[in-house]
């Protein structure tokens, strides 16, 4: 067996300052996110009608439709980030490993630590690099301060961008380029520790390289980490993602789901027509 094979055999996750192995068999097999009728008000526009579709643990799905579909809106519902707009609502429900993040006890605030959120551009803090990533340890009191600094070249590991800043912790995130900003953007949220990381296109402002690069990152983050990325790159879904869902507009301009599956399944041999004309380029 491979080191590669023998990584994807045994999940490992990250758990304080160590990697703890997890064997497959004792991995919870139920989706980590279940959404049931879930629609969105934005005041008296729906923007997102009825969604009914599961995402799949450790595993990367990509939101795919045109624009004003819903995608983002969606995505920031999974960690509520909606809430700070007034005048929103909601109906139906999003469990989050079978518990209700809309539920009355539901810690918003720990929520968003467990369902971490790197935005479309950039946004390091105007703090230096070190500080960007021990923020979030910090603030929520994961380890005493002289674990930090494990912890930070952890998740700068993890968000492989390590080699590159490990001789410039002391410098602002804010000099880094625009690739390797949004990768210390990643790694503010991994060492939040989260369960579930949500990127909302995270390459539409990086040149092809540093895309790749965050592609081939989801692509190593999976074995621990369940991601949602959304994209209007076909290319970037197909080549990056395990699972995708399609969101159309209804004639309300409300988005839904038309299709949802494994994602070779979508882009090879769709069901509905729809799927179809979207990912060949017909419309959208």
């Amino acid at each position: 067996m491979t080191a590669v094979e023998t990584r994807r055999a045994s999940p490992s996750v990250h758990r304080g300052t160590t990697l703890l192995t997890i064997p497959p068999e004792t991995a919870n097999p139920f989706p980590v996110v279940d959404v049931r009728d879930f629609a969105f008000w934005y005041g008296e526009r729906q923007a997102l009608a009825d969604l009914t579709l599961t995402i799949p643990r450790r595993a990367v799905t990509a939101l795919i439709g045109p624009s004003g579909c819903g995608k983002s809106t969606f995505l920031r519902s999974l960690n509520r980030m909606n809430d700070i707009i007034a005048d929103t609502r909601h109906s139906g429900d999003i469990l989050l490993e079978g518990v209700s993040l809309y539920g009355a006890e539901t810690d918003v605030v720990e929520l968003r630590r467990r369902v971490g959120m790197v935005f479309q551009r950039p946004n390091p803090f105007p703090k230096s690099v070190f500080d960007n990533v021990a923020y979030g340890p910090r603030i929520n009191g994961f380890a005493a301060e002289r674990e930090i600094p494990e912890r930070v070249e952890l998740a700068l590991k993890h968000a492989a961008l390590w080699d590159e800043v490990k001789d410039r912790l002391d410098d602002t995130g804010t000099g880094l380029s625009g690739g390797q900003q949004q990768r210390l953007c990643i790694a503010r949220a991994l060492a939040n520790e989260p369960e579930v990381l949500l990127m909302d296109e995270p390459c539409s402002a990086l040149d092809p390289i540093a895309t790749e690069k965050i592609e081939e990152l989801m692509l190593e983050l999976k074995e621990n980490y369940t991601i949602v990325i959304v994209t209007h790159n076909m290319q970037q879904a197909a080549r990056a993602s395990d699972h995708t869902v399609f969101l159309n507009m209804a004639d309300d301009r409300a988005g839904y789901v038309v299709e949802e599956g494994p994602t070779l399944g979508i882009f090879t041999n769709p069901k509905n027509q729809l799927t179809e004309d979207y990912v060949s380029g017909r419309f959208g």
